[in-house]
């Protein structure tokens, strides 16, 4: 039976951020707006400290890192320390360097609710900042303080997979049947079709639920990082290991390990990985003795089965391994009938967070984005709904308040006035057009679409907010 659709995602009241980098604080707070009715970014701890004695936030996002050179965390201890002992039902969630998994698990047995590494995935930095604070509520409503990893596992508001068509129905039938089991499963799907939010459903309906999940984007893993993320290293196994490090697969222990764009992992990385599954240990870099896992590897690529199957590409029995349950989203030209669903959702959405009237869709507009391809699938739908919501004037909305091809490639200040064949060189719309491509070509991932562009991602988040992206 399809499953009824998810009540609207709840929103916060307060999240703070904590770091020393403006890019950072800036990529963060745009980032947080969707889930938060005020963000308050900071440079210094001793002010949210400080804020704290009247003020209580429902997340904070706490950098590990403020001394010029630092890298052990020890600052971001301290000042974690200090705060829960201010508020113990604090949820604080650690900002770490990339590849900081030792620092970030440390951060969680001394009380930290979760970590994020930087570079980070805004979709991932939203579920993390949700269910963080989903869990201090639930802490204040019961009365009962656990600040485990563990507990964070619990699903986050309104990250249940929308949908009611038969193609829906069948991708919720695989998950209930695979779910309860230990096998793996491979979840294939193009870019923004809610391949993470199946792994997430995954994940929370196993017997693995109380336990953690982790997620590792392979696709944005060095080559030189790849052994130390996923294996982890001893202290003085190469020049910059200043401490031992517990990779992902050790870290993810008794729960479920997300291996995200596997099929972008170089080949000649894979027969690593694929040892590590079959025997069920991995041996940390430097390291004489192998450690024993127990976890449960969920993986996604939106690569297609085909390509998956040229053995120039990727090794057959990799495949085999990670495919016990193969799993295909749909992309939204498959299941338009859920097109209206889940604009109606995502509209609901926005028009809360922006404090819009109820906003009313015309039969002929309904249609018009009921027609239409969405090449970006769900994640264009919502980024499309929430543009429509800030430029809607008055209470029903035009097809022209949704950027459906030519429908909003000028800008407001300087109208189209191109003739056919001619080449438009209007600087700002040029801009605004190479931008989307970009992050059309990477599947809006900003770390790539900043590097292709020559981009800081802060630079990027900036261009975005000024051409609403």
């Amino acid at each position: 039976m399809p499953r009824a659709p998810s009540p609207t995602s709840p929103r916060f009241d307060l999240c703070v951020i904590i770091d020393d980098d403006a890019d950072i604080l800036l990529a963060a707070r745009l980032v947080m707006r969707q889930l938060f009715d005020e963000v308050v970014t900071l440079d210094s701890p001793a002010e949210a400290l400080e804020m704290m004695r009247t003020r209580t936030p429902d997340v904070i996002l706490l950098d590990a890192n403020f001394a010029r050179g630092a890298t052990d965390g020890s600052e971001g201890f301290a000042w974690l320390g200090r705060m829960l002992a201010l508020d113990p039902a604090a949820a604080i969630v650690l900002i770490t360097a990339h590849g900081g998994v030792q620092i970030a698990v440390e951060a969680m047995k001394r009380g930290a609710t979760d970590f994020v590494s930087k570079p980070w995935a805004n979709e991932r930095l939203l579920a993390t900042v949700r269910s963080a604070a989903a869990l201090r509520r639930s802490r204040l409503e019961t009365g009962v303080e656990k600040a485990k990893a563990r507990t964070i596992a619990a699903p986050a508001p309104g990250s249940e997979l929308l949908g009611v068509s038969p193609a829906m129905a069948r991708v919720h039938a695989l998950i209930d049947k695979a779910a309860p089991t230990d096998a793996n499963v491979l979840i294939l799907g193009e870019n923004g079709t809610g391949k993470e939010l199946v792994a997430r459903a995954l994940h929370r309906q196993s017997r693995r639920a109380d336990e953690i999940m982790l997620s590792v984007d392979l696709g944005a893993v060095t080559e030189s990082l790849f052994d130390s993320e996923l294996f982890g290293h001893v202290k003085g196994a190469f020049t910059d290991a200043r401490a031992d490090r517990v990779g992902r697969l050790q870290a993810a222990e008794g729960g479920t390990l997300f291996l995200d764009e596997v099929g972008n992992l170089p080949l000649h990385l894979q027969p690593k990985l694929l040892t590590a599954l079959e025997q069920r240990q991995v041996t940390p870099v430097g390291a004489n003795r192998p450690v024993p896992i127990d976890v449960r590897i969920i993986s996604a690529t939106n690569l297609a089965i085909d390509q998956l199957g040229d053995e120039s590409r990727f090794r057959q029995d990799l495949l085999f391994r990670l495919n016990t349950v193969e799993i295909e989203l749909p992309p939204l030209r498959e299941r338009r009938e859920d097109i209206p669903l889940l604009l109606d959702h995502f509209l609901e959405t926005y028009r809360r967070k922006y404090a819009k009237p109820a906003l009313a869709v015309p039969d002929a507009v309904l249609a018009a984005l009921t027609a239409y391809d969405w090449p970006g699938n769900v994640r264009a739908l919502r980024h499309a709904a929430e543009r429509a919501v800030i430029l809607a004037e008055g209470d029903t909305l035009a097809l022209a308040d949704f950027p459906l091809p030519r429908a909003n490639t000028a800008s407001a200040a300087a109208p189209a006035t191109v003739a056919p064949g001619e080449r438009d060189l209007n600087l700002e719309r040029a801009e605004r057009d190479l931008i989307e491509a970009a992050l059309k070509k990477h599947g809006y991932n900003i770390s790539y679409a900043a590097a292709d562009l020559g981009l800081t991602r802060g630079t990027l988040y900036r261009r975005m907010e000024k051409y609403a992206l």
